[in-house]
């Protein structure tokens, strides 16, 4: 019997999948991954260890302090770059422990170089241009302006990036017009900085086509079963299950009010399941009566409001004598059926969200690697 609140299981070995698939779809191309937000939620340091076994040397990250537990997590050897850059003053944390910032702007630029002259030593970096996220990012006329100037030779660029809008929607034409610009920009950077790896796609770029995929691809999502094609088949498997303890049955035998603001109603006859977790622990509130849960082999409906420790199943379908005691009884609520994409849909979100959600009460715990193909 275990007694844990939420279990939240994440299986190693599919997401290792995920990246070998990914990794041979982009051919000659290298195959990255983004552990950011704690590998989404996932637990960064297992996910990039057991992505490095299966050949995986890049990873990004979203802050400083991210990359330096991932360093102390995987040693030396793989390249890390901070998607967030550096901030005043962090730099000299980020030469010492060879960690590449992403520069996206001349003073950015300009901070970096003045700290590896301090330090007295070359330290990698990795540039990016803005091509239409209107986000992060130098300026083509910017860039131009900087790789015309003596200094350009100086900076050691290992990565020349940029970062898609819509790769989710195929047929937008923001696509195409960033990789337009994102060539222009390449070819400026090219000729100052030969060595510099061009990386443009992320998971959903992956599917857009070779030309997107340039020499660096860096899937986030796509990793840990986030649906990289919207509107088709999901090509990755599925990697979370999420089970929630029920704590206490109830069997109506008058109509009653359910959960906060009595948005729903149940009849006598009807058997609930509470059970522990909510809003606080991930479960959105826009799950109410929206949601599902799998119990005792049987699709259950959510009812009512999930409120911030507890939410409420009706449990009816299941046969009264196939109820697990408490203290056994576990609601899946994420699960190969039940899929983050699927719960993103009830949410009215997307699967990102869902993932990053998912609160720090749960035991976590690994489907650790096996044997898999390379």
């Amino acid at each position: 019997m275990s007694h844990h609140d939420g279990i939240l299981t994440i299986n190693l070995h599919a997401i290792a999948r995920n990246w070998l698939a990914l990794n041979r779809k982009v051919g000659d191309a290298q195959c990255a991954a983004v552990v950011k937000a704690n590998a989404y939620g996932l637990g960064m340091v297992p996910v990039a260890r057991c992505l490095a076994q299966v050949g995986c040397t890049t990873f990004f990250v979203a802050t400083v302090d991210e990359a330096i537990e991932l360093r102390e997590g995987l040693g030396e050897a793989p390249d890390i770059v901070v998607l967030g850059g550096v901030r005043p003053g962090r730099e000299p944390a980020l030469v010492a422990n060879g960690i590449w910032p992403s520069l996206f702007s001349v003073e950015a630029i300009a901070r970096w170089q003045r700290a590896t002259t301090a330090a007295d030593r070359s330290a990698p970096c990795v540039v990016k241009v803005n091509t239409g996220m209107t986000r992060l990012g130098l300026e083509l006329s910017e860039l131009a302006t900087y790789v015309a100037s003596p200094l350009a030779q100086q900076l050691d660029v290992r990565h020349f990036m940029s970062h898609l809008a819509c790769a989710d929607e195929p047929a937008h034409p923001l696509n195409h017009e960033q990789l337009a610009q994102y060539q222009t920009g390449a070819a400026l950077a090219a000729a100052v900085w030969p060595q510099a790896l061009l990386s443009f796609a992320n998971s959903s770029g992956i599917f857009l086509g070779p030309q997107w995929h340039q020499q660096l691809v860096r899937p986030g999502a796509a990793l840990y079963g986030v649906n990289p094609t919207p509107g088709q088949p999901n090509p990755m498997e599925p990697v979370v299950s999420l089970r929630l303890p029920v704590i206490q049955y109830r069997r109506l035998t008058s109509p009653a009010a359910v959960g906060y603001s009595a948005t729903a109603t149940c009849q006598p006859g009807q058997r609930l399941a509470v059970v522990l977790g909510g809003y606080a622990d991930g479960l959105q509130r826009q799950l109410s009566s929206r949601g599902e849960g799998v119990f005792a082999g049987c699709r259950v409906p959510l009812v009512g409001r999930v409120s911030m420790d507890a939410t409420i199943f009706d449990v009816s379908e299941v046969p009264e004598q196939e109820l697990p005691p408490i203290g056994e009884a576990y609601i899946e609520v994420l699960n190969r059926e039940l899929t983050v994409n699927l719960v993103a849909s009830h949410m009215n979100t997307i699967g990102y969200e869902v993932l990053t959600s998912l609160g720090s009460r749960y035991q976590r715990e690994y489907v650790e690697l096996g044997g898999l193909p390379s």
